[in-house]
């Protein structure tokens, strides 16, 4: 007589998360079958994301964005993305240069994952450096800001010239002036741009001038 083959039970969120540490194999294959259980969480939010980054599976962390398209910014009943949990530079680095997370993202508290990870882990902490590293890189880029336009009629041509035709160094009343415009508060306002583009065009036009002289003291010669 054949004994009936014995159906085991679908798995179920809780079964995955105690698995991730010790058979993340066992992960993905119970997701083939089971795919809506990629972006499913415990009562708390936490979700097999977050358990993948706090037990450095990327394997299983890559899969499940890439392959399932979980949310890498899912939030647990904290208000903490998966970012929070990373307790390496890799996983960290992973997260956000390879998957895109956003590592500006505030908790419950108020904190990003950078400072909270400074406030329990140390300053000294791989993943508060990196992502330190991170904030400072993105502030220095979006602190560069495009140059003012030039006013109307005026063109600069990017060449050679020879020494001679150099001129003297740059005035130093002028120099003062751009520093002062380039030190206040409202230098990046339309009433500072406005002000700077007309320095700018004294400054040409002087120049003008001044090369214009020249020419009339070389023919003179």
């Amino acid at each position: 007589m054949t004994t009936p083959q014995r159906v085991l039970p679908p798995p179920t969120i809780d079964l995955l998360l105690n698995l991730i540490d010790t058979r993340p194999q066992s992960i993905l294959t119970s997701l083939s079958a089971h795919p809506q259980l990629a972006s499913a969480s415990d009562s708390h939010g936490y979700s097999l994301v977050h358990a993948a980054v706090s037990y450095a599976q990327l394997p299983v962390l890559r899969e499940l964005v890439q392959t399932y398209n979980v949310d890498v910014n899912l939030l647990d009943e904290d208000g903490e993305t998966p970012l929070f949990a990373a307790e390496k530079t890799d996983v960290a680095r992973c997260l956000v240069e390879e998957l895109g997370a956003d590592w500006r993202v505030r908790n419950a508290e108020g904190k990003t994952a950078e400072e909270k990870v400074g406030e329990e882990e140390g300053e000294a902490h791989e993943v508060y450096q990196y992502l330190k590293s991170v904030r400072e890189t993105s502030e220095g880029v979006e602190g560069i800001h495009a140059p003012p336009p030039l006013p109307n009629g005026v063109k600069v041509n990017v060449g050679s010239m020879e020494e001679e035709d150099a001129g003297d160094a740059p005035d130093p009343e002028i120099r003062r002036r751009i520093e002062e415009l380039a030190a206040r508060d409202d230098f990046q306002t339309e009433e500072g741009q406005r002000q700077l583009r007309e320095l700018v065009s004294e400054v040409v036009t002087g120049m003008g001038a001044e090369q214009a002289g020249r020419n009339v003291r070389r023919r003179a010669d």
